[in-house]
């Protein structure tokens, strides 16, 4: 496959959609053109301009680093439609209206590049009816490209051909699309709202019409069909609020008017309480109001009997909330049986997801492996539909299900499609096998794309039924404790690097994973080239991943405390701090392989590893002030060593406060990077460290970058004897600030002791200005302020308060 080599991108439309695709190109380096209309005042970019402007405000951030948004070029279809020829992808992302694309496409098709490839970012328009109009080379380069909102976060792309879509388009835009951006690529049919909006959407006409026929309140079902099924947070009526009740309308519209044979079809009326919304301009969490409403603090929810927005809080019976605990196939046949009314809506729901995939699975998808993904990475759900339903033990419940159908219970009265009830996949127990996922329409188990860009995944997203690689078995177990496990990939070529994983909860780092941690590092400088540090739980859903490490394990160091007091924990923090030099000074390269939150003791061993690739959600800071402490695991001596060598590079070692002030604040305030770009602005990742936009992509990027430094003949760095610090001079500069902040009361007494600790050891102690001092030292520094802060009553009370509800305490 030849390379496709993506310069510059447009995209037509700065719209909600379109600026947001816009801004994650950007996070991923790719040039942007963001164009709109030409203002009819001002500017004539205003349009585009004013876009630009407001994607800084959103939340959640568009943007890695907020800052980026200089990088997009706006432009305007009078002035700049020629720069369109410059162009490699042109993304069409305007409203949701055949008629202005159709106009959009007949201004913008002359200017376009002869290989540029075309894509509209419609969500459920007829891709082919698009294509219309097209001359036959423009067609072949024409295809969708779905993104679902908001782009930067949500993993699903769609990837949808027409008749005369060329092959290795699709190919190319698949490998762009899934390694520099990010994405999970599922490809879809060209049928109306195509798969994750087909399903997602029914499945939330479902819930809509059966709460209806059992009388349950939108809170009430929001409790059922969220956390507990392993689902989004927002469950079923919050989504509907935060995608837009005018979106929902949209697309349960385009469904009534483009599936009029469909068996399903009175399912797909606008939902009367959706309809009288709408007409109201409640239109969910865009104008304030739509199912809930906030009032106040209080969140209110809305009596769809009355019209009025009441008090929340309808939660799951307990009954009902006991049998959402128990396995799949114990579960489903409780809920069936069961006559409360939650149980039987859940049930109904069930079903009715189920009867609806079957019957539509070969005209919407390839393969029922699609669905599964779609849904997963478009709506949030732990399982797609497809793997619930064979979890829960395929022939039974399509046993059920057909028996509800027979007796009008279902929401059509199509039957189950006969290769359901017998031969392939009714033998294999569900649609997912170690062959592959059942496609209808070739009547077998269809296997994983084998596009070059995968080979990049050592770990694909798992699918039950399949016998898919498990992270935390694979490989060659090396050695193996209740805190760690050391392996390899034992295949040709691929079993250089040393793998270290953590089994700790939230991969906390304890004495235990200490040792560990160690004896890999002396195994890898026995017989590999490398170490990576990478945790399996990278791979959840695909995005964002992680944890990397939650930070040092307190719960572990506590039984130590309660013997000795806060002295009593100095060996636990020492053991910690010689375990991050042993770290830094391995003799081969330790790369840490970060994605999701890497806190605390886990940002400590990030920033003393020889390397770090980090996925673009990764999460950095050190945040003990949280607890009452100081970072003690050798953060605050990096941030001295890094302001160090700043200094000393520009000549500069007469002023070092400039350099440590920044470390100081992030340190002191807890700041928490909100992307891996955003912690490269921080300081916790280098220039020169790698950013990964593929969750399932890092372990093999770490590896070859641990590979890559052997290969440059790596040597760990020297040992830090000289380094100039800043002194007692710039810790008087900094308390002086703190006491104007703890006057002021926007600090505590306590917040302000932990700060000035934090000053005293990043700024090297009770020295001169510019005096010299080892990493020994400034380790003492941390560590005799962490032991001092736990022997408050303060901090303890701190502590106790994390570990009881998880939430910092301000004392």
């Amino acid at each position: 496959m030849s390379n496709l080599i993506i310069r510059k991108v447009a995209v037509l439309g700065a719209g909600v959609m379109g600026a947001q695709i816009a801004a994650h190109l950007i996070n991923a380096k790719v040039p942007v053109l963001l164009f709109d209309l030409p203002a009819k005042e001002g500017p004539k970019n205003g349009i585009a301009l004013k876009a630009i402007e407001n994607l800084k405000k959103l939340s959640p951030a568009p943007f890695g680093v907020k800052d980026d948004a200089q990088y997009i070029q706006p432009a305007n279809y009078d002035d700049d439609i020629a720069k369109l020829a410059e162009c490699d992808v042109v993304i069409e992302a305007i409203a949701e209206r055949m008629d202005w694309k159709h106009d959009l496409y007949k201004k913008v098709a002359p200017h376009l590049g002869p290989n540029t490839i075309f894509a509209t970012n419609t969500s459920g328009l007829s891709i082919t009816a698009l294509s219309e109009g097209f001359a036959d080379d423009l067609k072949a380069r024409f295809c969708g490209v779905h993104f679902f909102n908001p782009p930067r976060y949500m993993h699903l792309v769609e990837l949808i051909p027409t008749a005369t879509t060329r092959p290795e388009i699709l190919d190319q835009l698949e490998t762009f699309l899934t390694s520099v951006v990010g994405k999970g690529v599922v490809r879809a049919k060209d049928t109306p709202n195509f798969i994750a909006n087909r399903v997602g959407v029914f499945s939330i006409l479902a819930v809509i019409a059966e709460a209806a026929k059992f009388g349950l309140r939108f809170d009430e079902v929001d409790d059922l069909t969220g956390a507990r099924l392993g689902r989004a947070k927002s469950a079923t009526f919050r989504t509907a609020d935060v995608v837009g009740l005018d979106t929902m309308a949209h697309v349960i519209k385009t469904m009534q008017d483009t599936l009029p044979d469909d068996p399903f079809l009175p399912v797909y009326e606008t939902p009367a309480v959706l309809a009288g919304l709408v007409k109201q301009g409640a239109l969910g969490q865009k104008t304030g109001a739509g199912f809930y409403r906030k009032e106040g603090k209080a969140i209110k929810v809305l009596d769809p009997n009355t019209g009025a927005y009441v008090g929340g809080g309808g939660k799951a019976d307990e009954i009902v909330a006991r049998i959402l605990k128990r396995p799949a196939a114990e579960r489903l046949k409780l809920l069936r049986e069961t006559q409360h009314p939650q149980a039987q809506f859940l049930w109904s729901i069930f079903r009715d997801v189920y009867h609806y995939i079957a019957v539509h699975l070969e005209s919407i998808a390839d393969n029922a492996r699609d669905v599964d993904l779609a849904i997963r990475w478009g709506f949030g759900w732990n399982e797609g539909p497809f793997e619930g339903w064979q979890t829960a033990g395929w022939k039974q419940v399509a046993e059920w299900v057909q028996e509800d159908i027979a007796a009008g219970k279902g929401l059509a009265n199509v039957p189950l499609p006969q290769w359901v009830l017998e031969g392939a996949v009714a033998e294999k127990g569900g649609v997912h096998t170690a062959e592959g996922s059942w496609s209808p329409a070739t009547k077998s188990f269809v296997p994983r794309s084998s596009l070059d860009v995968y080979r990049k995944q050592v770990f694909r997203a798992p699918l039950v039924g399949e016998t898919g690689a498990d992270p935390k078995t694979y490989g060659k177990t090396l050695f193996e404790t209740d805190a760690v496990r050391a392996w390899v990939d034992d295949r040709a070529g691929e079993n250089d690097v040393l793998i270290v994983s953590f089994k700790s909860k939230m991969n906390t780092i304890g004495p235990a994973v200490i040792d560990g941690l160690t004896q890999a590092i002396e195994l890898a400088e026995k017989d590999y080239k490398g170490l990576v540090v990478w945790q399996p739980t990278s791979l959840k859903l695909g995005t964002p991943g992680g944890p990397f490490s939650a930070g040092a394990n307190l719960e572990e160091a506590m039984p130590a405390f309660m013997m000795g007091g806060a002295k009593g924990i100095e060996p636990f923090v020492k053991k910690f701090q010689q375990g991050m030099l042993r770290v830094k000074y391995a003799n081969v390269p330790v790369i840490a392989a970060i994605s999701g939150i890497a806190l605390g003791g886990g940002c400590e061993l990030a920033l003393h590893s020889a390397k770090r690739v980090a996925h673009i959600e990764s999460y950095l800071g050190l945040v003990e002030v949280g607890v009452g402490l100081v970072p003690a695991g050798g953060g605050l001596k990096e941030a001295a060593l890094r302001a160090a060598e700043a200094a000393t590079q520009v000549g500069a070692t007469n002023d070092l406060l400039k350099f440590v002030q920044k470390s100081f604040e992030n340190a002191a305030m807890a700041k928490v990077s909100g992307s891996a770009l955003d912690a490269r602005t921080m300081g916790y990742l280098k220039p020169s460290d790698t950013i990964v936009f593929n969750v399932f992509e890092l372990l093999d990027v770490a590896k070859k970058e641990a590979r890559a430094l052997a290969a440059a003949g790596y040597r760990a760095p020297l040992r830090a004897t000289q380094v100039p610090v800043a002194g007692r001079s710039a810790i008087s500069t900094i308390k002086a600030s703190l006491v104007n902040m703890r006057d002021g009361r926007f600090i505590s007494e306590h917040d302000f002791l932990i700060a000035s600790r934090i000053a005293e050891a990043i700024c090297g102690g009770d020295v001169e200005a510019g005096s010299l001092v080892d990493e020994e030292w400034l380790l003492q520094l941390e560590r005799r302020a962490f032991v001092d802060l736990l022997g408050t009553q303060k901090t303890q009370e701190r502590i106790m308060g994390m570990l009881q509800t998880g939430k910092p305490v301000r004392n």
